[in-house]
């Protein structure tokens, strides 16, 4: 069951943090986090995908690649807080947004990919280079 609620049951979200009556272990949680992140990507690859949800899937796997984060990693527990609250809440978002067959189908799509190891397309990184290179330039052209 991939369902979990906010204390005023009004929230229906699909990334389950309670399993069977005891809270997920981390690890499981990062895992299913770990396979909501391709799935994502691929219900934005997906025709039949709203446009909001298209729209909150391109923030969220932004943010999921993106070395830059709100708080840098380097900070001491709060950097990796930052990556524990944000990335889920847009995850949940995002997944509220996608239609459930939609999501069905692209996780188990999801499952797949990994199964011969990290997928190795480089050119997924060009676009955060850019915004790399856009910042240092903006930096460096203010300091001269």
């Amino acid at each position: 069951m991939l369902t979990s609620y906010s204390s005023y049951g009004r929230i229906n979200c699909r990334l389950e943090l309670v399993k069977e009556g005891s809270f997920m272990s981390l690890k499981e949680y990062t895992k299913k986090l770990k396979l909501s992140i391709p799935a994502i990507y691929l219900c934005l690859k997906d025709k039949d995908t709203p446009l909001i949800a298209k729209f909150f899937a391109t923030i969220t796997v932004g943010y999921a690649l993106s070395p830059i984060d709100l708080i840098p990693d380097f900070i001491p527990i709060l950097g990796y807080l930052d990556d524990m609250i944000v990335l889920p809440l847009l995850s949940m978002i995002t997944l509220k947004l996608i239609p459930k067959e939609i999501y069905k189908h692209n996780y188990k799509e999801a499952e797949s990919i990994w199964i011969n190891g990290k997928p190795k397309k480089w050119y997924y990184a060009i676009p955060i280079v850019l915004i790399w290179i856009i910042i240092l330039w903006c930096i460096i052209k203010n300091f001269i």
